[in-house]
């Protein structure tokens, strides 16, 4: 932190559609891991909020869930969440993935609500993938995009390698207002930690069964404690279902699936906490469990 500066603190909401690059994006600009990832679509479920700093701004990154048609009531309340997610921060940022034509018909609907909720100066626009977009794409993007929504700044990024972000953090920070940090300087996620775990785990089922599990699946931290041992934590896990037919995917043969994706989750966590991790995992079937209000209790983090 600069020391003859007085600090600054706020909070930026990154939006967009679903497999936009959002917490990829977060990630980088935070510089370590706070949310998942995975080539899966709506794999980010709530708002999760990482800490960047730059010189004396600490932020608040509010990575959401992306914007889909919901079918259900927790797809609803996922949507809900994102759209949440722009009141009361200073920067709104809506990522676009450009590594694809973009179809501005679809992008409207989303225009014209970032624009009824927000003004031209606090919204920044977000290109992203850039580096496997032809430069003729992103230049009529950028154009057709401010057109139906003017931005304050147009940025070109790729979230995955890093180029661009420094710009993006850079922006944001300046656009910080004076007021104390929050958070201690090492902090980097507002995140539970028996969230954050479930969150890993999630992650390497992903990573191992995406194209052979699918979407609705949940991760709930049972335990979180003090090893016996007093060295790092012991870590109970449920892993839920709605399809009993998939239980013998995630178990695997012998049951190897499901220990494979333990150990993958187990050095992430060791990783992420800096001390050992004992992790147990479990697979239990609920019948239409994100139909149940217990599902929803994630939103109100």
């Amino acid at each position: 932190m600069t020391q003859d500066k007085p600090q600054k603190f706020g909070a930026i909401a990154l939006i967009g559609a679903t497999n936009a690059g959002k917490s990829t994006l977060v990630n980088a600009m935070v510089g370590e891991k706070v949310a998942i990832t995975s080539h899966k679509v709506q794999t980010t479920r709530f708002q999760i909020r990482g800490i960047a700093l730059h010189e004396n701004a600490q932020m608040v990154l509010v990575d959401t869930p992306g914007f889909f048609k919901p079918r259900r009531a927790f797809d609803r309340a996922m949507v809900a969440t994102a759209w949440q997610s722009i009141e009361d921060v200073e920067v709104v940022a809506f990522l676009v993935d450009v590594s694809k034509p973009i179809d501005t018909q679809k992008q409207m609907e989303y225009m014209d609500r970032i624009k009824s909720m927000t003004k031209t100066e606090d919204r920044i626009l977000i290109l992203n993938k850039v580096d496997t977009a032809p430069r003729t794409r992103l230049l009529q993007a950028a154009q057709e995009l401010n057109a139906l929504c003017p931005f304050d700044q147009t940025f070109m990024v790729s979230a995955l390698t890093g180029s661009g972000v420094a710009d993006v953090v850079q922006y944001c920070a300046s656009r910080m207002p004076e007021g104390p940090w929050v958070y201690d300087a090492d902090d980097v996620t507002t995140l539970p930690n028996l969230i954050f775990a479930a969150e890993i785990t999630r992650e390497k089922i992903y990573e191992r069964l995406h194209r052979e599990l699918p979407y609705h699946i949940a991760v709930e931290t049972e335990k979180f404690e003090p090893s016996d041992n007093g060295q790092g934590y012991a870590i109970s896990q449920i892993i839920i279902l709605e399809n009993e037919k998939h239980k013998p995917i995630l178990l695997g043969k012998g049951g190897q699936t499901l220990k494979t994706i333990g150990s993958l989750a187990r050095q992430d966590m060791m990783e992420a906490f800096q001390c050992p991790v004992h992790l147990n995992l479990f697979v239990q079937h609920r019948e239409r469990w994100l139909d149940k209000d217990e599902a929803h209790s994630v939103f109100s983090l």
